[in-house]
């Protein structure tokens, strides 16, 4: 096999939107590019760019990058939740593998057939239900005491229906409500907190979709319940309208349905006049993210084309990737991984894929494989932190009363939790969610708990 660095320079462009299983928030770019290094700090081709658009340039792996904008870091974290901002990350390095035997994968979808069961399936079964398909599940039709009697009981009486097999949706974020209207004849807007109303999906023909329940818990919040028998085509429905800032900025650009594109797939395609460029969905954090790779040549004239469309789209740098992707529970490597951390230790253990166990043909296979056969062997574990009173930094000391345990590798003030999170490695018995520890800031102990991460639910496109 032949490895070597790409020949033809390339640039990254990354969109992050947020679609939480159908949530709603907005929009991140990230612009890559082999940039070329002279020898002192490296220049990637936006590097003009960046300066003229008054960014505050840094040195970072070799090359003067971006660490913020005019705004500043925390208006750039904001902007990133809620709306697109774009991030050069064209310092970063690429390569191809080439050789005389390539690969062809092609993926499989086995389908059993079998039918779905709700948590109640046993219960049922238990009491005499007779059991047949439903909008692919197995429910119960009738008991024991028949039909008639049932129906007769609900009017009189109290009966149970088992409706878990339906599609509930959580839709969150500032468009909420829009959102849902945009596809609904109800008047969400004026729904109190709360409160639900019935309602249907509707085709551009005016005819019915679907009928839906709407409940309105916040502004913000909306949970919807549809039925199971349309749920792919409510599903997709809802889908083709995620993120509307993402969607309205990017799809018109598009020549194709970029719905269907779903987390870590990737296509060739055009963008605009812009051509032969790659699109990848992916990010570094926690929104829905698309990665485009272009030319050198091309790529300030994307990014002009991205930032002056009627979606606002911003440029952001280093400092507010750090604190969006710590929020989302990403490593970065140098701070929360090295070389001196197994992907066990790192909490990163489904990274090994369960071949790749079985055959133990990897680089240090027999370390990796046995810290995951025998967990006392761990020394220590990353876990997230939340920390009262002040905000840590890297190398910052973790405590058990006055022993040492541990080690902050990142952390910073959350600006989309408004609170003080942290990375650490602390010994591998004090890792469970919950466990009371200090940690030691300019001379003083503040209290903190591990913490469950991400710390914000991440919102990568999973259809």
């Amino acid at each position: 096999m032949l490895l070597k660095h790409l020949q033809r320079p390339s640039h990254k462009l990354v969109s992050e939107f947020v679609v939480a299983p159908f949530s709603l928030t907005p929009s991140i770019f990230q612009l890559r590019s082999h940039a070329s290094s002279s020898g002192n700090l490296g220049k990637t081709a936006l590097y003009d760019y960046h300066v003229s658009k008054g960014a505050k340039m840094v040195p970072f792996a070799g090359y003067s990058m971006p660490v913020q904008y005019k705004d500043g870091v925390l208006a750039s974290h904001l902007f990133c939740r809620n709306n697109v901002v774009i991030f050069d990350v064209s310092h970063m390095l690429q390569t191809s593998i080439k050789g005389k035997d390539r690969l062809k994968v092609k993926s499989h979808a086995s389908s059993s057939g079998n039918l779905g069961k709700t948590a109640l399936y046993d219960y049922h079964v238990s009491k005499g239900a007779k059991m047949v398909p439903f909008a692919g599940y197995s429910m119960p039709v009738q008991y024991k005491d028949g039909v008639l009697a049932s129906h007769l009981f609900c009017r009189h009486n109290v009966v149970i229906f088992d409706v878990s097999h339906m599609l509930q949706t959580s839709i969150k974020g500032k468009d909420a409500v829009s959102f849902m209207e945009n596809l609904t004849v109800c008047d969400v807007q004026k729904l109190p907190e709360n409160s639900g109303s019935l309602t249907v999906f509707t085709t551009d023909r005016g005819t019915i979709i679907d009928d839906l329940i709407v409940n309105k818990l916040t502004e913000h919040d909306l949970y919807v319940v549809s039925n199971a028998g349309c749920a792919e085509k409510d599903l997709n429905l809802m889908k083709s309208k995620e993120s509307p800032h993402m969607m309205k900025l990017l799809q018109p650009l598009l020549t194709f349905d970029l719905s269907k594109m779903k987390f870590m797939t990737t296509i060739e395609t055009d963008i605009g006049n812009v051509k032969g460029v790659r699109i990848t969905r992916c990010g570094y954090t926690g929104e829905d993210g698309v990665e485009i790779q272009v030319e050198n040549k091309s790529v300030v004239h994307l990014a002009e084309i991205l930032t002056n469309r009627a979606i606002e789209c911003r440029l952001a740098g280093l400092a507010a990737r750090d604190s969006l992707r710590l929020e989302a529970g990403l490593c970065l490597y140098g701070n929360d991984i090295d070389e001196t951390t197994t992907p066990v230790e790192a909490s990163l253990l489904w990274l090994v894929g369960k071949r790749r166990r079985q055959v133990a043909d990897f680089p240090g296979a027999d370390v990796i494989l046995t810290q995951i056969g025998d967990k006392s062997l761990l020394k220590e574990k990353r876990v997230g932190l939340i920390i009262e009173g002040a905000p840590a930094r890297q190398h910052a000391v973790v405590k058990l009363g006055s022993e040492v345990v541990g080690r902050v590798t990142s952390g910073c003030p959350s600006p989309s939790l408004k609170k003080n999170i942290a990375m650490a490695y602390v010994k591998s018995d004090l890792a469970k969610v919950g466990t009371k520890l200090s940690v030691e800031i300019r001379n003083k102990d503040y209290e903190a708990v591990v913490s469950k991460m991400p710390f914000l639910p991440t919102n990568y496109y999973i259809i």
